[in-house]
Parts: structure tokens; C-alpha cells; sequence
């Protein structure tokens, strides 16, 4: 679980990175490049599979993981304080999922398809910034992104730090620098995606 969560927030550094171009305000030439080459480039395709392979082992183990929780205490404790013993959003990881899965799905429909489509038809090349243009034009997309993108950063909040503790990075020393930097991570990664369908929806850029 540590590992596969990792691997998708480095990857969530990269897609952030390459989804940033837009904000250069040169009418996408940029961006459109650098998604061209992320969808043609064969080694970039390679990893796209690890990716979701990745992904699909993260919700694995995510299920997993809460049904052995669930048959370690197959009956609630009498007195349960849960709210003095830890945090709403690291009791509501498995919600938090379920939501970012839906999004992911959502957000797949609305890009990766179009993509891949694009890829395989051999059509006039895919402008990948008018679709992003056209999608976020429409308020309430607008709005279900910024819920995804909240349910996101309480994700990572929790999970950036956990990973590393499940990895027995556990340390006085250690793990007040990694929680910083998990804050900072999620902070910044989550601003820049949610920047991005407010600014298209204001016509910012």
C-alpha cells in the first residue's frame, strides 16, 4: 500500500507539471506539444501501463486492507472515542477513495478517451486544450472537480506520511520533516489542479 501510493504521488508531480502549461497563456501550442509526446512517446506508453497497474493495485489493496480492519473487529468497541485517538480524514480514507475513484472515472471519460481515440484513428491531430476549454466551460464540471480535487488533498494529506510509516519510516527525527513536506506536496499539487478548471472557467487563459 506504501509503495503503490508512492508511485502515484510521484506521478501526480508529473501530471501536474505537464497539465501546467496551459498556464504559459500561449493559446496551448505548449501544452498540446508536450501532450502529443506524453501520447506518442513509446516509453512514456510503457509506463502508462505500470501506472494503471498501479492504480488498480492501490484500490486492491485499499479494499483489502479495509476488510481485514473490519474482521480484526468484527464487533464495535463499547466506548469508542475515535475523534481523541485520530483524525476524521484517516478514519475516512476508504470514503475518500470511493470518491477520488469516481472522479478518476469521470475524469478519464472526459480526457483520456478522447486521447486515445484520437491516437488510434489516425485523425487530424487531438487539441487537447480546446476539449479542456469546452469541459470546464460548463460550471457544474467545474464544481465536481473541486470536490474531487478536495477529497485529493485530504487523500494525500493522510496518505503521504503513511506511506512512509508503512515503510517503517517512523521517526522523532524523521517524521516531523516528512509530514511538512507531505503538507507542502498536497497543498501545492492540489492548488495547481484546481487552478486549472477555474482559470478556463473565468477565461483567465
Amino acid at each position: 500500500m506504501g509503495l503503490t501510493g508512492i508511485f502515484l504521488i510521484t506521478f501526480l508531480i508529473v501530471h501536474a507539471g505537464v497539465n501546467s502549461c496551459i498556464f504559459l497563456n500561449d493559446n496551448g501550442e505548449t501544452f498540446n506539444k508536450v501532450a502529443h509526446f506524453m501520447s506518442h512517446n513509446w516509453i512514456v506508453r510503457f509506463l502508462e501501463v505500470g501506472l494503471f497497474a498501479g492504480l488498480i493495485a492501490h484500490i486492491v489493496q485499499g479494499l483489502m486492507l479495509w476488510q481485514q480492519n473490519k474482521k480484526a473487529r468484527p464487533v464495535q468497541y463499547y466506548m469508542n472515542k475515535a475523534e481523541k485517538n485520530s483524525t476524521w480524514y484517516s478514519r475516512s480514507m476508504g470514503i475518500l477513495g470511493v470518491l477520488l475513484l469516481l472522479f478518476l472515472v469521470m475524469h478519464m471519460a472526459h480526457f483520456f478517451v478522447g486521447t486515445k481515440v484520437a491516437l488510434y484513428s489516425g485523425d487530424r491531430p487531438h487539441n487537447l486544450f480546446e476539449e479542456m476549454r469546452e469541459v470546464f466551460s460548463h460550471g457544474w464540471i467545474v464544481g465536481i472537480y473541486l470536490l474531487g480535487i478536495v477529497a485529493l488533498f485530504w487523500h494525500l494529506y493522510h496518505g503521504f506520511q503513511s506511506a512512509f510509516q508503512t515503510l517503517g519510516v517512523n521517526h522523532k527525527k524523521y517524521t516531523p520533516l516528512i509530514r511538512a513536506i507531505g503538507t507542502g506536496y498536497s497543498i501545492i499539487i492540489c492548488i495547481l489542479f484546481a487552478l486549472m478548471p477555474v482559470a478556463m472557467y473565468l477565461e483567465w487563459i
